[in-house]
């Protein structure tokens, strides 16, 4: 047993030094009570997740609920962007119709989506937590031998706190960017249940403070990003999935530093790890709970999460930058580079990505894939460009945002063209061929 965990068993043995198993039984199953709560299936309250960041949100200043004026505007903006849009990308329109919502009704609204992206990477680091305090209590001379099975014993404990204090500290985060994101899902992961363009009127306004464009131009400008940005979740079905799936994979790679846990948490008193204390220690752990250094496959996984993000975000500033210069150049250049300083600054996105798998998306990578879409625009035209979604095995690479020539030059290698050509007419008459058939099994 190491110094750290034989420490934590000095706490409980008694005046004349002999380890008291029955009082830290007995504190043992008094916090699992407290800790029960609301849990879920995997030991995740996230109703009380929910609860934190509404509390978060609160604090940031006035949350007014948009009023019919403010739906009316969001519609009107709404409307002339998806006319714009539908001139600058292949995608069409989308069904349901614009929202202005609140910060609190965004946390609402989007609560589910987090569960979906956040839960494995909760649950995965719970297990691991668990895992390597239970690895702790191998049966030795040093050991009394009622341990032997401790590790067991207190597995669901563990796998309840960590998930609790991971939540919690998600919560908050969710909160700050309540205040921040001007969109539905300005960072970059379709957050709502269905495409659909909304705006938070109190948000934009923050970002519109002091450009000197009109709050209608701002309007337009911010609803064209998301509307393309929502056609292209819309449209691209694997997409979402493909992000969720990175996700997934990194949290299966995470360990635990078990040594950050133990000498923060206090377990003279298990008792007291209330809701509140779970705060505190999240506070304490917070970048402690990851191992400090990432495997070689968590590095390559997050350079093809990153690359991904990249891609979806270029192909947005792309779209948004064509078609606002076409029907907004008054105020394209100065819009585009206050959400270049965002993202440099204070981007929502890279505060997510950070706090949830150490991911920091580097503003140039967007610059990057920016860059590269609007070769493809040349070369190819919209549908070109756009037909590029089509398959995940279509799309360019961290290589090819490296050195976009490879993609952009294909008399170079015309034998690689001719094949991705082919390719993608193959995939695209596939794509049209099982549209037809759900169009045909839904008329039935």
């Amino acid at each position: 047993m190491n110094d750290d965990m034989a420490n934590w068993f000095a706490q409980f043995s008694g005046s004349g030094g002999d380890f008291d198993f029955n009082k830290l039984i007995a504190q043992l199953q008094q916090a699992m009570a407290s800790m029960a709560g609301n849990a879920d299936g995997n030991g995740l309250d996230w109703n009380s997740a929910k609860t934190t960041a509404r509390h978060v949100t609160a604090s940031l200043g006035p949350d007014p609920v948009p009023g019919h004026r403010d739906q009316q505007q969001v519609a009107e903006a709404d409307r002339l962007a998806s006319l714009w849009l539908d001139q600058h990308v292949s995608f069409g329109p989308l069904v349901r119709p614009p929202a202005a919502w609140s910060r609190a009704e965004w946390v609402e609204k989007t609560m589910g989506a987090w569960q979906t992206v956040a839960e494995p990477i909760v649950v995965r680091i719970a297990d691991a937590l668990a895992t390597s305090f239970g690895d702790q209590f191998s049966v030795g001379e040093e050991v009394p031998p009622e341990l032997g099975q401790f590790g067991a014993m207190m597995a669901p404990m563990l796998r309840t706190s960590a998930g609790a204090m991971y939540t919690t500290q998600l919560a908050q985060a969710i909160g700050k960017i309540s205040g921040q994101v001007v969109s539905g899902s300005e960072i970059g992961i379709q957050l709502l249940p269905a495409p659909q363009m909304a705006l938070l009127p109190t948000n934009v306004s923050d970002f519109s403070s002091g450009l000197g464009i009109s709050d209608e131009d701002v309007r337009i400008y911010l609803a064209v990003r998301e509307g393309a940005r929502q056609r292209l979740f819309a449209q691209v079905g694997w997409l979402a999935p493909q992000i969720l799936a990175l996700l997934e994979h990194y949290a299966r790679e995470i360990t635990i530093d078990v040594g950050a846990i133990t000498s923060t948490i206090d377990v003279s008193d298990l008792s007291a790890l209330t809701p509140e204390r779970l705060a505190e220690l999240s506070e304490q752990l917070q970048g402690r709970l990851f191992a400090p250094t990432q495997t070689d496959e968590q590095r390559e996984i997050l350079g093809r999460l990153e690359a991904l993000l990249a891609l979806l975000e270029g192909w947005v500033d792309e779209v948004t930058a064509t078609t606002v210069n076409t029907w907004m150049p008054h105020a394209a250049n100065a819009l585009s580079e206050a959400v270049r300083r965002r993202r440099a600054t204070d981007s929502p996105a890279q505060q997510l990505f950070s706090a949830l798998v150490g991911l920091e998306l580097s503003p140039r990578r967007i610059r990057d894939a920016a860059n590269l879409w609007s070769g493809l625009t040349r070369e190819r035209g919209i549908a070109g460009r756009d037909a590029v979604w089509a398959h995940p095995d279509l799309m360019p690479t961290a290589a090819d945002l490296d050195d976009p020539l490879r993609l952009l030059a294909p008399d170079q290698d015309s034998d690689a063209g001719d094949d991705m050509d082919a390719e993608l007419a193959r995939l695209l008459e596939q794509a049209e061929r099982e549209r037809r058939d759900e169009s045909g099994e839904a008329d039935d």
